[in-house]
């Protein structure tokens, strides 16, 4: 029987059996017993399915991916232990030394760092466009040796929405796969291998997990992109795998190639699995992501109409109020809510947003984002802080931009608190 959505949140992934945990199980083991040497040999050699290391898989690990994975509408999933390690895994799955793939300046300041200045040192180059430009002058950038297409469903921090079909087109038309990093929407909001995207990342930190207690990564792979299309510009997945007995990976699995690869090559070389009791609190966190995802992009739509009426507030980016640049996009891939975070500035610049930050009772300044409380930052000050300028200018992150995450406490208190806030600057 096929569920939807809100139903699959609760239920795909993990069925109890007769007499067995109603609760997903925590399988807090680094290693599992099998009764001959064969048995395990075959596991080694990829030829049968089952856990030996929680280095590579781990049955509550793996019941979880299965949820995002069918949440998602992919074939495979892996998770990770951050989102970061899920955008690495994700690149360098498909990219080795003397590779170069093209990204959106607007991403998470994390992940550009990680693109721009960490790959770059193994030999991976990054090429950051502004998403904006028209199709003809994107072509431009790809490169005989381009791997992949990068974006962020909605950009972190601000908020402004990727048009998927054209970076799809793009990808497709020079043979490579788009990669979308889907944190913000969430698969509730949009599932962009419904608009062309071949892999999807989350940082399941956020919104899935929902309550800042684990923090996560996972990798989901739609299944329709054809690695022997063009085998030489993936060898990783079309040729031999002397590490594992010279397995050809699109060959062997067929449409699941691209995970396995990530399980059986990078995670065991790179050992970034989620601790099982975090993704034990992940699936708990998306058991209520449907519910609270209607909550959070409710009240930041809110919060964003009565900013922008204060005149105070020197500008609000929301791609849900009427007038937005993104509007129009949102329309077409979110119509049913974006997320719950609001981009804005207060008038006086940076000073004048740290003083009006320190003056908030109930949202809290955190790191965080996407949480079911309400908190903020100022990313020039915090998670970009390591930009310049110019590059703080190219991924559309303004000196005075305050990341406001709204959280699932009643509107009228944020919208309180904010208000207060205010009066003080």
């Amino acid at each position: 029987m096929k569920y939807r959505l809100e139903t699959q949140c609760l239920h795909e992934g993990y069925t109890p059996e007769n007499g067995m945990s109603r609760q997903l199980p925590i399988y807090q083991s680094t290693t599992f017993k099998y009764d001959s040497s064969d048995d395990m040999g075959r596991l080694f050699d990829l030829e049968a399915e089952g856990y030996f290391y929680t280095r590579l898989q781990n049955p509550t690990n793996d019941a979880v991916a299965a949820r995002i994975c069918a949440l998602e509408g992919g074939v495979a999933a892996m998770l990770t232990s951050s989102g970061q390690a899920a955008n690495f895994f994700a690149i360098f799955n498909i990219c080795e030394a003397g590779d170069h793939f093209i990204a959106s300046t607007s991403i998470y300041g994390g992940t550009f760092n990680l693109f721009g200045v960490t790959l770059k040192k193994m030999g991976i180059e990054c090429t950051f466009i502004d998403q904006t430009l028209p199709e003809e002058e994107l072509a431009k950038l790809f490169r005989p040796n381009t791997k992949a297409l990068f974006g962020e469903t909605i950009t972190n921090p601000s908020v402004s929405v990727l048009d998927i079909e054209k970076f799809a087109r793009l990808a497709h038309s020079h043979g490579v796969p788009l990669i979308i990093d889907n944190t913000f929407a969430t698969p509730v909001n949009c599932r962009p291998f419904e608009w062309g995207a071949d892999i999807v990342t989350h940082s399941t930190t956020k919104y899935m997990d929902g309550h800042a207690v684990g923090v996560g990564g996972c990798i989901v792979d739609s299944g329709n992109f054809d690695w022997m299309r063009d085998p030489s510009r993936f060898p990783g997945l079309t040729t031999p795998d002397d590490s594992y007995h010279g397995i050809i990976y699109a060959e062997r699995f067929g449409k699941k190639a691209y995970i396995t690869k990530a399980t059986s090559q990078l995670m065991r070389d790179f050992g970034s699995i989620q601790s099982p009791q975090n993704a034990f609190y992940l699936n708990l966190g998306l058991e209520t992501l449907a519910l609270r995802m209607k909550r959070h992009c409710e009240s930041a739509l809110a919060v964003a109409k009565f900013l922008k009426t204060q005149d105070k507030v020197a500008w609000v980016h929301f791609p849900e109020l009427e007038g937005d640049e993104y509007y129009d996009l949102a329309q077409k891939y979110l119509p049913n809510g974006s997320c719950g975070v609001v981009a804005f500035a207060v008038k006086g610049g940076r000073e004048t947003a740290v003083r009006f930050m320190d003056k908030l009772q109930l949202a809290a300044i955190m790191t965080h984002v996407a949480d079911s409380s309400t908190c903020l930052l100022h990313p020039a000050s915090h998670t970009h802080r390591q930009l310049s300028d110019e590059q703080l200018s190219a991924a559309g992150v303004a000196p005075d931009l305050i990341r406001l995450s709204v959280g699932i406490e009643d509107v009228r208190d944020i919208i309180d608190d904010l208000t207060q806030a205010l009066e003080c600057v």
